[in-house]
């Protein structure tokens, strides 16, 4: 029996425009990631009889359902892999907030299999089969800032100031479904490059839909953004407000409400989950 331990970070999307719909129904977009130093922690327990068992069940949410669970199988069956495994999530990112956290544990139940099952698929193998997961997959497969087009899938890795922010949860939970379906989704937004974005930023498509349909997050919304810049993440919940230094963010902090789910977080263009793996790699 063979244990791991590893974490699952956070990302953000700095910004997200959606230019199209495909005629598969996924919307063909512009984003880019950068992840957070805030992490989920997963505990993998190798098993001989091939069964796949999730520890620590989500309330409301099928074990069959969770990603991890999922990643788990869809390996299991690339590889004919006659092992199993116990998995166990000890939660730290808020659920359906939009930094990932389902889909960050999947790429650390697919990378920390690859180790214990001894699979030795390419990080390149493994973001395929994560991308028939979920589109935010291979980003955390590879684990770098990285500027995203496509359904989310194509990857530029990127270097971006390491800055930090405060995270905020507002108290409801957003269907990310809802939010691409919507009629009055904006679909056309014009194509950006990154020195365009780097120069004069960009817009989350998703944000003025959720902050009119979500009257919390609009509240929320409000508070950061006197503080300092802030955007949604993905189809959020959960907004960023964007600051030069820790100590500024700290001061920030300071004056929203204590009933406020926060985190103060430094972005990271390296994930931890790959800082983990590399000073694994170096000590063996």
């Amino acid at each position: 029996m063979q244990q791991l331990t590893l974490p699952a970070p956070a990302k953000l999307n700095l910004f997200l425009h959606i230019l199209g719909r495909r005629v598969d129904g996924y919307h063909q977009l512009q984003t880019l990631f950068q992840f957070l130093d805030l992490s989920d922690e997963v505990t993998i327990t190798t098993r001989d009889d091939g069964k796949l068992n999730l520890l620590t069940p989500f309330p409301g949410l099928a074990d069959s359902d969770n990603l991890a669970i999922k990643a788990a199988k869809i390996l299991q069956s690339a590889t004919n892999s006659s092992l199993g495994a116990d998995i166990s999530i000890k939660k730290c990112l808020p659920m359906g907030g939009g930094v990932g956290g389902g889909s960050s544990n999947a790429a650390t139940v697919l990378h920390g299999l690859n180790i214990l099952w001894q699979t030795h698929l390419s990080d390149t193998k493994l973001a395929e089969l994560g991308l028939k997961l979920g589109a935010d997959i291979p980003v955390f497969i590879h684990g770098h800032a990285a500027w995203a087009e496509g359904v989310g899938e194509q990857l530029t890795p990127i270097e971006l100031p390491e800055t930090w922010f405060i995270l905020v949860k507002p108290n409801c939970h957003i269907s990310t479904a809802k939010i691409f379906q919507h009629q009055d989704l904006t679909r056309d937004s014009d194509p950006i490059t990154v020195a365009a974005y780097l120069q004069r930023g960009a817009r989350n498509d998703c944000e003025a839909i959720v902050r009119k349909q979500y009257p919390e997050v609009d509240k929320v919304f409000k508070l950061l953004n006197n503080l300092a810049p802030t955007r949604l993440t993905g189809t959020g919940a959960c907004l960023f407000a964007t600051f030069a230094n820790r100590q500024s963010a700290e001061q920030a902090l300071k004056q929203l409400p204590d009933d406020l789910q926060t985190f103060l977080a430094r972005g990271c263009n390296q994930s931890m989950l790959h800082k983990h793996l590399q000073s694994r790699t170096n000590s063996i």
